[in-house]
């Protein structure tokens, strides 16, 4: 599989987990299920994977501001602390619909070219990647919290959807 590929099985998988989300109440979204100093609840890890995604790829990569900051309601949030839970979750998914047509749109145009760029982070130049290395570490981070997220679901007595790549996978 390549980036575009894997990419498409991500989106794929999180529309099924969002649908699940959605239905659960906002109380359990909302519920400290976590402890230590940045992701508390299921709406953290939410907003967390967004805005990495946002960050890595629209800030880091392409120099273009945080789409987060087009955003009224979550502009001036900290994205690194645990203040999710007063946060409706259509708002937070309204945030990762628009940073998916984002990426979509980056991914439809990618070339062999742009994954072997080099770009260095803004605040720490010393750290240079590829294109390709980060745009996995994107993908990677995501299925990361999205098993933490259904396994916190399952600790709340909701069923997660079953989200293996498999699932998505053709059949030969």
């Amino acid at each position: 599989m390549n980036i575009p590929e894997t990419y498409v099985y991500l989106v794929r998988a999180r529309r099924d987990l969002w649908t699940t989300m959605e239905r659960v109440s906002d109380d359990v979204l909302s519920r400290q299920l976590l402890n230590g100093p940045r992701l508390h609840s299921i709406k953290d890890l939410v907003a967390h994977v967004a805005t990495v995604e946002d960050v890595w790829i629209h800030d880091v990569i392409l120099r273009n501001p945080p789409i987060r900051k087009t955003m009224p309601a979550l502009k001036d949030a900290a994205w690194w602390n645990p203040v999710y839970a007063g946060f409706a979750l259509k708002t937070l998914l309204d945030y990762w619909r628009l940073v998916v047509q984002s990426t979509l749109t980056y991914l439809a145009i990618l070339t062999d070219d742009e994954l072997k760029r080099i770009v260095s982070v803004h605040d720490a130049p010393e750290e240079r990647y590829t294109v390709d290395s980060l745009l996995w570490h994107v993908m990677i981070h995501e299925v990361r919290h999205r098993a933490q997220i259904a396994v916190l679901l399952r600790t709340q007595g909701v069923e997660p959807p079953w989200l293996d790549l498999k699932n998505y996978l053709p059949f030969a």
